[in-house]
């Protein structure tokens, strides 16, 4: 099995095609066979570099490794198209010597014209065929005394075209509805339905997996492949991603690039497990599984055709999972991009990855994504106790009988003491504070934390208050912003709580 991924790098990977990607990718890697990148950039307006180098670096984000493609090489290419012009006009000429292609003459402005009339009618816009008739000689002439011409390809009349689509089941047109396509624009590029044929053929493509956007492409590019002497290979069309609303994803439903959700801070593998399963279940009662075994279960005619809904609070769910499942190291270093953006982190280092590795599970039980974990554990690096004190559910805290007597004395025991950098220590002065001033249970508790951390709600106390002083211990070369200590913390509350 062959299979390929052709993006025209015009833009952004948008998830509907990053879907169509993975699904590629899976039958290559369920299979044993080869998985091909290549790269449709015969639109010389629009495509660039730059948005090539994007496409691939977020395909590689997600993990998609190609057997072949224009940066790895490979015994078909080039798999650029721009670079494979020659290609199109060798086989373009094969066409026209067999008379099976045309020269066409016809301004833009009357195919216009022509295409709106049958669109006022109700018919099918196609070309009338006007060129049709055009001997070779005198499209040679014309060329010659300056005439501009695009070669179109001779559909054959009356003919059903038929093929057995993988998803969709059999499929047929007749070639009344089919007008005779352009194979070479007047400036010598190809189009899109020419070339898409010989890069298939050439490179031994055995199935096309793609959206359904293109079924009505497909009957052109069977008599293509038929009159070029290729045999045509599967095809395969997927329903299109819609938004919630079931209109097609676009900007009104937020982020629709796979550059987006990389930067809103959303796992890979959690993305691609989610687009694995628009249109397609895994089977059995298991849905989170790595790409690994996605490929060993995936079949294409498993997939349905019915449009693929992408909620974005499923792909939180999803990402939920990984993120608890994933190595606090490496969340550690995903999510200083995000601390060093909230402007709690610079040239962060091996120490900054540990600390926040160790704290990660304050933040990773209750977000959905990598950026939110800074706003999680803001209260270690944001401590300001005469606002504190001016907050209403602080002050509902301090209003319970010995609230203050508990504040006083966790600042008195905190003054001389060690730092917290374990639960046992903090368990130890907790005990003194309780033992001091008779309070338990919320009574103890709840003035503890608005003390420590300015809040009346939080992670854990045993987890929060070490992770305050052992982020106090930081040197100031780890990169982190300053972190105040529990002692200094204490003081700090209990002298705004006296100045009210």
């Amino acid at each position: 099995m062959r299979v390929r991924f052709a993006p025209s790098p015009t833009g952004h990977l948008h998830v509907g095609n990053a879907r169509t990607a993975l699904f590629n990718y899976l039958m290559a890697r369920g299979s044993g066979g080869t998985f091909i990148l290549r790269i449709e950039d015969t639109d010389v307006e629009r495509s660039t570099r730059e948005s090539e180098s994007a496409i691939l670096e977020d395909l590689r984000w997600m993990g998609l490794r190609w057997d072949e493609g224009p940066d790895v090489g490979g015994p078909h290419g080039p798999y650029r198209q721009s670079e494979r012009l020659g290609l199109y006009h060798e086989h373009a000429a094969k066409l026209l010597d067999a008379g099976l292609a045309y020269r066409c003459f016809c301004p833009p402005a009357q195919l216009e014209a022509d295409r709106q009339a049958a669109l006022a009618a109700g018919r099918p816009p196609k070309y009338r065929g006007t060129c049709r008739s055009v001997t070779p000689a005198e499209a040679r002439a014309r060329i010659a005394a300056g005439e501009r011409a695009v070669v179109r390809f001779r559909v054959p009349d009356d003919r059903h075209v038929l093929f057995a689509d993988l998803v969709r089941g059999p499929v047929a047109f007749h070639t009344s509805v089919i007008g005779d396509p352009v194979l070479l624009r007047s400036d010598g590029h190809p189009a899109y339905n020419f070339a898409v044929v010989v890069d298939d053929a050439l490179m031994r493509v055995t199935h096309v997996v793609r959206g359904e956007d293109h079924i009505s492409n497909t009957p052109r590019q069977i008599l293509l492949y038929e009159a070029l002497g290729f045999a045509p290979p599967a095809f395969a069309h997927l329903a299109l991603v819609m938004g919630p609303d079931h209109t097609p994803l676009s900007k009104r439903h937020g982020a629709t690039s796979v550059a987006e959700f990389r930067a809103k801070g959303y796992l890979p593998e959690a993305l691609v497990n989610y687009l694995a399963l628009i249109g397609w279940s895994p089977g059995g009662d298991q849905e989170l599984l790595p790409v690994e075994e996605l490929a060993k279960r995936f079949a294409i005619d498993a997939v349905g055709h019915s449009a693929g809904i992408f909620d974005e609070e499923k792909l939180a769910w999803v990402d939920r999972h990984y993120l608890r499942a994933a190595d606090p190291a490496r969340i550690a270093r995903l999510s200083l991009a995000y601390f060093e953006r909230e402007g709690l982190a610079r040239d962060a280092g091996d120490a900054a990855v540990e600390y926040l590795a160790s704290v990660l599970p304050m933040a990773t039980a209750s977000v959905d994504r990598v950026d939110e974990i800074p706003s999680r554990l803001g209260f270690l690096f944001a401590f300001d106790p005469v606002r504190a004190v001016a907050l209403p559910e602080v002050a509902e805290v301090l209003a319970h009988d010995g609230a203050r007597d508990v504040v006083e004395r966790l600042a008195r025991e905190l003054s001389g003491a060690p730092r917290l950098v374990d639960r046992e220590r903090f368990r130890a002065v907790v005990g003194s504070v309780k033992q001091a001033t008779g309070q338990k249970a919320k009574g103890l508790f709840h003035p503890i934390r608005v003390a420590l951390t300015g809040l009346a709600g939080g992670p854990e106390l045993d987890q929060a208050v070490p992770a305050i002083d052992r982020g106090a211990e930081l040197p100031a070369a780890a990169g982190l912003a300053p972190i105040l200590g529990c002692r200094e913390r204490a003081a700090a509350f209990a002298a705004a709580l006296r100045s009210r």
